[in-house]
């Protein structure tokens, strides 16, 4: 209950600090403001955009990319069987996860600060824009797809009854997408 009162709220802070509440409180006020309503949308970006950061530090991204599987698999070592080992590979694939993620965070915090002087400037080179966002748009998915790598490779270190034993604590976790699967 406290996930979905959680999604409310992240919902409803982005709903608020989206362009299209920035566009709607600059219709309200008159033109003379025009300076103070581009500090409200700039500050719903920069609001947004450490939401996103923190979404993705929490493992918000699809569905089924939500569940943080190696940190699961860590956490229920004795349930799993793992081996010293086995653990030792694990910790190591997480911790490289995470650097390549923090240096992604920071090339996306960087590419998106060009985005904003690209965007603010009279003259406007939706080339150069385009391309920025195509930038950012890489490190997402770049990091996406990182994410995945990580897994799989945690999973790969996993025998096929750990495997199995994996597969039904993730059906068993609260909010899991593959509580779907259950009893099937």
């Amino acid at each position: 209950m406290k996930n979905y009162a959680a999604l409310a709220l992240l919902i409803l802070l982005i709903f608020l600090f989206s362009p299209v509440a920035a566009r709607a409180a600059e219709e309200k006020k008159p033109a003379a403001r025009d300076d103070s309503s581009q500090g409200v949308e700039e500050a719903g970006r920069d609001f947004r955009a450490w939401l996103e950061r923190w979404w993705k530090y929490l493992g918000g991204t699809t569905a089924q990319e939500q569940q943080p599987v190696i940190s699961l698999m860590l956490r229920n070592r004795e349930k799993l069987g793992l081996s010293d080992d086995q653990v030792k590979k694990l910790e190591q694939l997480r911790v490289d996860f995470e650097k390549v993620s923090i240096r992604n965070d920071a090339e996306s915090r960087v590419a998106e600060i060009d985005l904003t002087n690209l965007l603010r400037a009279q003259n406007r080179d939706l080339a150069s824009v385009e391309a920025k966002i195509r930038e950012i748009e890489r490190l997402r998915g770049d990091l996406r797809i990182e994410r995945i790598r990580a897994v799989e490779k945690g999973k790969a270190l996993l025998t096929p009854d750990q495997r199995k034993k994996l597969n039904d604590l993730l059906i068993d976790q609260p909010f899991s997408p593959f509580q779907s699967w259950k009893g099937r």
